[in-house]
């Protein structure tokens, strides 16, 4: 059984950065994807970013390309996501996933508040 569990969240000012990690424990062997999920009240979750079992491929939101960079250290089992140019739009709570053997994976997620 894996369990996730996200830190690093917190406020933070308009155009600052915030670095999320991601813990998981564990065998993560047969991971797929590696994945950030963000919900902002009274929203659906939406996807933020994912990378691959390749390690090189990704992808973002596109509301999010070069601000945000996901990024792993498989030798850790950990997952991370810096955060870098925080819009107030970005508030919301940020949920770590992985689907491994063709079962998905969820922390309780950590909360990003963006605000002056």
């Amino acid at each position: 059984q894996v369990q996730l569990v996200e830190s690093g969240g917190g406020l933070v000012q308009p155009g600052g950065s915030l670095r999320l990690s991601c813990a998981a424990s564990g065998s993560i062997f047969g991971v797929t994807t590696m994945a950030w999920y963000r919900q902002a009240p009274g929203k659906e979750r939406e996807l933020v970013a994912r990378i691959f079992s390749d390690l090189r491929t990704t992808y973002y939101k596109e509301s999010v390309k070069g601000r945000l960079t996901i990024s792993t250290d498989i030798a850790k089992n950990a997952l991370y996501l810096e955060m870098n140019s925080l819009k107030p739009e970005d508030t919301a709570v940020y949920y770590c996933n992985m689907q491994i053997s063709r079962r998905d994976y969820w922390g309780l997620g950590t909360q990003v508040t963006v605000s002056s």
